[in-house]
């Protein structure tokens, strides 16, 4: 029955040596059927190392493969699936993991998410090893080789709750140059690419199928141009590798010993392979005939060469160790001695180093007559059978108005495409601010960053997320993620700071912060901590460090709760501070003191004592009974009241005359302070200042202090608004509450910060 051209697979081979068309379908889900198969040689070296040099040379093979099988098929062929060698593939393996906010089921997403991370480690390391700056490269497969549960090996996270989770993923690469190479040489030739995997992933997907991955076994593809490795081991793939020799080296040994061209060494090497003897001719005209040993005794120093560094590659993505088995595959690995020399370098049984053909071909059925089932057709096959298992593709989209190119196995999303954009993890997913870390009173503390606002996602016009699944020539926009603010700490919101101290201080109740030093410097609330800073707070005042912070006079010693202590007393919680009673002085009799100053009234000899001017009385005597308007004028200020009651004075007596002079009467009328009637509650007057700016009228009373202004403005004493309390009048500090105040003085009192 023939099938629909829809059916169809197209696979392309470019290897070194050969261009191998193989055209087939699949039934059911796990037999492919070959339909047809077409190998054309390259007549020059167009490709080496599985590089394509010319690609003119190569995209006319392509094009005479693909005429062949539609001659003999009938169809028309339009998409092909290829491969890439090995190489020119960097491969990385990359720890990444993901902390929950809390312990959280993990989903799919979660999954997802946490492969995306270590492909995007991977990318970076792989474009910081570029040799330029420029250089791109594309993520053309990834294999998680085990995942982890609160750092424990798991084989299925999905369901269990974790806090973290992590994955070992192993990762491939191709640049940029390899990829549009093939892709050039294919579209030359009229056809377009439906899907591009590795040589060494569709051989070992053919080879070593998943029921055997629990073995350690390492599958080695010896192709013309370069060795491919792949190693398997409890499940997963864990590695791949290359090294750039295989057997065009033993075709260069041939040509070099016996003098003949590339080609006829290649011919030399095939027919003794399978014959006895082989029959050629050199570039100077000889004849030669040579038996199979004679070739191999050329060809054994290259073999060795090929077989040692290909095993030490083995050992190296093993871990440093032998594998449990080697499958070889490829026409490099059917020389004579190959797999022998491999065991023997392994340290391995000959039997558990065996090429790989027709065994692992039992899925396989060929419709087409003419082809042997060897190790030769492992990598051809396996490309027609990776298109099933990846529809990979490379697709076009745009992020942010810049055109993308992106390979596509079917699961590409907005995060690959934004990746490949240059996007870097940091700009795709919100990430915290810096910690602060600090101690306080010795004991550690940290302050987690703030968490930064999540990327502003569009496709095609419409809000999405970054796990949307792409398809060709979409368009999206991205804002990036942001980071979040840095840590940041005050000392006022250290709670050990936040308690304040109560104290009761010369009869009034005041509340004072705590004291902080900052790595042995004392600070204020509004101090921003410093990453490694160290915190010292106090729950304790001195005397003269309360005194100080409110902003009074120091005194020397003082009484806390009735005992007489020094300034340097610390102060507990609720301690009551007051001031030393004071000794009053001796206090003279007021006649006694009034007689002896009048004294020095008297005029000197030989002046008139009419013509002299009247002297200042001394600042005691304010209140005494002088209403002379020619006296008081000098006076420099009002004086306070004295600290005692004056005594009602008699009429004084007539001073004697002094010789030469004659004296004035004194009046006998009765005593007049200040001009007034001898009341002391006519003395009594308001005057009105300003505090802050602000005009404040203080309360009636003969003389004013600057304590009476907090009973007219309202200024808290009771609670510290901040670090020190400022008290000035007329610019000058107060450092003493009972200072005398005066009409129109500017005060100024607030809480300095």
């Amino acid at each position: 029955m023939r099938k629909k051209r829809e059916d169809y697979v197209f696979g392309l081979d470019i290897g070194t040596r050969s261009i191998v068309g193989t055209l087939g379908y699949r039934v059911g889900t796990d037999r492919f059927v070959v339909v047809a198969q077409v190998s054309i040689e390259h007549k020059t070296r167009a490709v080496i190392d599985g590089q394509i040099h010319d690609i003119p040379t190569v995209t006319k093979t392509i094009a005479e493969v693909k005429a062949r099988l539609e001659s003999m098929t009938g169809e028309t062929l339009l998409d092909v699936s290829i491969a890439a060698a090995g190489r020119v593939l960097k491969t990385k393996t990359i720890y990444a993991e993901y902390e929950m906010p809390s312990e959280t089921r993990v989903t799919k997403e979660h999954i997802f998410s946490l492969d995306n991370i270590a492909v995007e480690k991977a990318y970076d390391e792989v474009r910081k090893e570029a040799d330029h700056k420029d250089k791109r490269f594309y993520c053309v497969g990834y294999s998680p080789v085990r995942y982890y549960l609160n750092g424990y090996p798991m084989e299925m996270i999905e369901q269990h709750m974790a806090s973290s989770i992590g994955v070992e993923m192993i990762t491939t690469f191709l640049p940029d140059e390899v990829v549009e190479g093939l892709y050039s040489a294919v579209e030359d030739a009229g056809l377009r690419v439906a899907s591009l995997t590795l040589e060494p992933i569709a051989a070992i997907n053919l080879a070593i199928p998943d029921r055997f991955r629990l073995l350690n076994i390492a599958l080695v593809d010896v192709g013309a141009g370069t060795s491919d490795i792949s190693i398997v081991k409890d499940g997963s793939i864990i590695a791949f590798g290359m090294i750039p020799l295989a057997g065009d080296e033993i075709t260069e040994a041939i040509a070099k010993k016996f003098l003949v061209d590339f080609e006829t060494a290649e011919e030399i090497k095939k027919t003794t392979a399978k014959n006895k003897s082989s029959s050629f001719k050199n570039i100077m005209g000889e004849s030669y005939r040579l038996k199979s040993d004679e070739v191999m005794e050329v060809v054994n120093e290259a073999i060795e060469m090929i077989v040692d560094q290909v095993a030490g590659k083995v050992m190296e993505l093993n871990g440093g160790k032998s594998v449990s088995a080697v499958f070889v595959v490829g026409g490099g690995g059917k020389m004579p001695g190959f797999t022998a020399k491999m065991a023997e370098k392994l340290e391995l049984p000959e039997n558990r180093v065996a090429i790989r053909g027709a065994e692992v071909l039992q899925q396989i059925d060929f419709s087409a007559t003419g082809i042997k089932k060897d190790s030769t057709l492992v990598t051809p096959i396996g490309i027609c059978m990776e298109y099933y298992e990846q529809k990979s593709n490379f697709i076009h989209v745009r992020v942010n108005e810049e055109r993308v190119k992106i390979y596509d196995n079917g699961k590409a999303t907005v995060l690959d495409a934004c990746i490949h954009a240059g996007f870097s993890q940091e700009s795709l997913f919100p990430s915290r601010g810096e910690s602060l870390s600090y101690t306080v009173n010795g004991r550690k503390r940290e302050v987690k960053g703030r968490t930064g606002e999540a990327a502003e996602v569009h496709m095609n016009g419409k809000e999405t997320n970054l796990n949307e699944l792409i398809k060709d020539e979409d368009e999206i926009s991205i804002r990036p993620a942001t980071k979040g603010e840095d840590a940041s700490l005050t000392i006022g919101r250290v709670p050990e700071f936040k308690k304040e101290l109560s104290f009761t201080l010369f009869g009034r109740r005041v509340t004072c912060p705590k004291r902080a030093e900052v790595n042995g410097e004392l600070r204020s609330a509004e101090y921003e901590l410093h990453d490694g800073d160290e915190v010292t707070v106090h729950d304790f005042y001195s005397v003269a460090q309360l005194l100080e912070f409110m902003g009074m006079e120091q005194e020397e010693r003082v009484l806390v709760d009735g005992e007489e202590v020094d300034a340097r007393t610390k102060l507990k919680e609720g301690a009551k501070v007051e001031r030393l009673p004071e000794e009053k002085p001796e206090v003279k009799p007021v006649v006694e003191n009034v007689l002896s100053d009048l004294s020095d009234l008297t005029t000197p000899s030989g002046q008139d004592p009419l013509l002299a001017p009247v002297r200042p009385l001394p600042a005691w005597a304010n209140d005494l009974p002088i209403s002379n308007p020619a006296v008081r004028p000098y006076q420099a200020a009002p004086q306070a009241t004295a600290p005692y009651a004056a005594p009602v004075m008699p009429a004084p007596s007539p001073i004697p005359p002094v010789s030469g002079f004659s004296t004035p009467p004194v009046s006998t009328a009765p005593p007049v302070f200040g001009g007034m009637s001898g009341s002391s509650s006519a003395r009594e007057r308001s005057i009105e200042v300003k505090v802050n700016g602000k005009k404040v009228k203080l309360l009636s009373k003969a003389n004013h202090m600057f304590v009476d202004v907090f009973d007219v403005y309202p200024f808290d004493l009771t609670k510290a608004g901040g670090n020190r309390m400022v008290c000035r009048v007329n610019g000058m500090e107060v450092r003493d509450f009972t200072k005398p105040v005066f009409e129109n003085d500017e005060i100024d009192l607030y809480w300095e910060k």
